[in-house]
């Protein structure tokens, strides 16, 4: 029986650009339903104010969440490493970085 067991590496390339459009637009749904809450306040009713921005918030939080891990999942890379490869750090990969030795 033979034992090929290989390395992976997974490698993250997100950076906050690629989920900067995602974040402007929850930002503005949420700025239009505390709005839309402003304006109903006045009514008769506040308590529809409160629903609005609760049902808004609700209804779009499960939508930003998919868009955050879809984003991160099609961002992640899996490569097989070949035994007596050097394996080098990515630069400006924070989690491959050596920490920083304090003198005295």
């Amino acid at each position: 029986m033979t034992n090929n067991i290989q390395k992976y590496r997974f490698v993250c390339t997100l950076t906050f650009g690629d989920i900067y459009g995602q974040i402007i637009i929850w930002l503005i749904t949420i700025t239009i339903s505390l709005a839309s809450a402003l304006a109903l306040m006045g009514a008769r009713r506040p308590v529809y104010a409160l629903a609005t921005v609760g049902l808004v918030v609700l209804l779009s939080l499960p939508f930003l969440l998919f868009a955050f891990v879809t984003t991160l999942l099609n961002h992640i890379e899996v490569s097989p490493v070949e035994a007596g490869t050097k394996m080098e750090p990515i630069p400006g990969n924070i989690s491959q970085q050596q920490p920083v030795q304090a003198t005295s």
